[in-house]
């Protein structure tokens, strides 16, 4: 469907709310006007795409009342129903408002433009830190696809694993905690996360066969750690 062949659905919707609306008008390529209000201004565009996205942000400058507008159907936007969560929460913090046309020319208005005012997430800012203190230097680097992160949780358990494997015994919980300098060595190794502990007797913990097949592959790691 040709962007021109979404005027006709978008122009009907919002005359039936009463809107005057008109095409093409300067760098817009949809403006609606009812009485004394701000206008709306629609971008349309065949697929959602990054295009649509900033030409529609660029209309912010004329008008905070701005609709991005696209077609959904099986063969358009497969963005759109892979991310369809986060395209609208990009949308939200842009302050952009969200039209869908479907194939037989009904629209739906999916979000409507606002003011963006993230909900306060203490919490998450408190993790970050968290973490970001706890890490015993910078293991990672910027931006690499590696699945399997050097946390501080993993460092810890390294370090827990490390001195198991030095010893080839089992230890009690309380002389691990002790000689790592970890202090939650106790829930690290029984909610062994990665399998790398196995409980020999009561509060008393060893290195599994898993753990010393697979801590040669942390031997970097290790060597950052303390």
């Amino acid at each position: 469907m040709p962007e021109a062949d979404l005027y006709g659905p978008i122009k009907r919707f919002l005359e039936a709310q009463g809107y005057t609306v008109k095409g093409e008008v300067g760098p817009c390529d949809v403006v609606a006007v009812r009485g004394d209000e701000r206008p709306i201004v629609v971008e349309l565009k065949e697929r959602l795409s990054l295009a649509l996205i900033l030409q529609a942000v660029d209309r912010l400058a004329i008008s905070d009342t701005v609709y991005v507008a696209f077609r959904i159907g099986p063969s358009q936007s497969a963005f759109w129903r892979t991310g369809r969560k986060r395209v609208t929460a990009l949308l939200r913090r842009l302050g952009l408002g969200l039209l869908t046309i479907s194939a037989r020319g009904a629209v739906v208005p999916m979000l409507d433009p606002a003011p963006y005012r993230p909900a306060p997430r203490a919490h998450r800012r408190e993790r970050l830190l968290k973490e970001f203190a706890e890490r015993i230097g910078d293991p990672e680097t910027g931006g690499s696809i590696s699945r399997q992160r050097v946390t501080a949780y993993r460092q810890d358990a390294l370090r827990c694993a490390r001195e198991l494997a030095v010893e080839a015994r089992a230890l009690k919980l309380s002389v691990l905690r002790e000689r790592t300098g970890v202090a939650r060595a106790g829930s690290i190794v029984r909610d062994n996360h990665y399998g790398w502990f196995d409980r020999v007797t009561l509060g008393h913990y060893a290195l599994s066969p898993r753990g010393e097949r697979e801590l040669p592959n942390w031997t970097k790691a290790l060597e950052r750690l303390p």
